[in-house]
């Protein structure tokens, strides 16, 4: 097996740890990656992963061995880790990560020395037993349809601000939707009609007709007929259709990043590659 591939084995023993301890609301905790520390007998150890925090004054350090080996790891591996452990001291807590499983004497000593034996790969076809391995969902996109707009004037503008030939605020003036800009009072464009369009609400897979939304304006104006108008609200009424339908599927294996089992306890938690971790129940 090659460097890069006991390399990238650690580097994601430390992101899967990454993604629990934020899992679990912890994740200020600054998990490194090959950390070199000074044992009680002053030999240097390598450390794959480790990291440490303080809790009620006590500081907790944990250091983990990854080992992406293709056999059951043996109890003299074990029993090597369990010397840097006592070595570094300080209640150093232990974990041990592999790909296949451990050997019966190193589940033991494992055990008995409180060292946690974990196997980190990707999923086979027993761990997904009891849970959805593929799903399959039918998209449908809607979108609104058959829009009709009416607006409402700030009337007191109108009547200050327009000559009675020009504009009345009873007087209805035919409306380009497509063409619709709503303007500030500096004729800077704040909302057009395709900005309006995509902020209509629709109703999640449902088709429904004459729904209304409205929208709301401190400052905005609008300029039908080259005649400049202040505004209050515009009111859009449609209907929401639904324009095309897809099915699609998910598979399991497509979207899996790893696994993380607790030999001892059997506790199995999935990592997918969107930063997700879910503990198989």
């Amino acid at each position: 097996m090659s460097e890069n591939q006991y390399l990238e084995y650690e580097l994601l023993a430390k992101e899967i740890y990454d993604t629990l301890h934020k899992a679990e609301g912890v994740g200020t905790i600054d998990i490194m990656h090959n950390v070199k520390l000074t044992g009680n007998s002053g030999c240097n150890h390598q450390i794959d992963v480790y990291w440490e925090f303080e809790m009620v004054g006590e500081v907790h350090r944990v250091a983990v061995e990854c080992k992406n080996y293709n056999t059951e790891v043996s109890v003299g591996r074990i029993r090597d880790f369990f010397g840097v452990l006592h070595d570094l001291g300080n209640n150093t807590k232990g974990i041990f990560v592999t790909k296949v499983g451990y050997q019966s004497g190193a589940k033991k000593f494992g055990e008995y020395y409180g060292i946690s034996l974990k196997e980190m790969r990707f999923p086979n076809q027993d761990d997904w037993e009891g849970r959805f391995k593929t799903i399959t969902g039918e998209f449908i996109m809607l979108v609104p349809d058959n829009i009709r707009c009416t607006v409402d004037y700030d009337q007191r503008w109108v009547l200050e601000n327009c000559k009675q030939e020009d504009f009345s605020p009873s007087q209805k003036i035919k409306i380009d939707l497509y063409k619709l800009l709503v303007e500030d009072s500096g004729g800077n464009i704040i909302k057009s009609y395709s900005d309006m369009y995509r902020e209509v609400p629709v109703i999640n897979q449902e088709e429904s007709i004459n729904l209304t939304h409205t929208f709301e304006f401190e400052n905005g104006y609008i300029v039908p007929d080259g005649i400049r108008l202040k505004i209050l609200k515009i009111h859009f009424t449609y209907d929401v259709i639904a324009l095309a339908s897809e099915t699609v599927v998910i598979e399991g294996d497509e979207i899996a990043k790893a696994i993380l089992k607790d030999v001892t306890s059997g506790d199995v938690r999935f990592f997918d590659k969107l930063g997700n971790v879910r503990k198989r129940e």
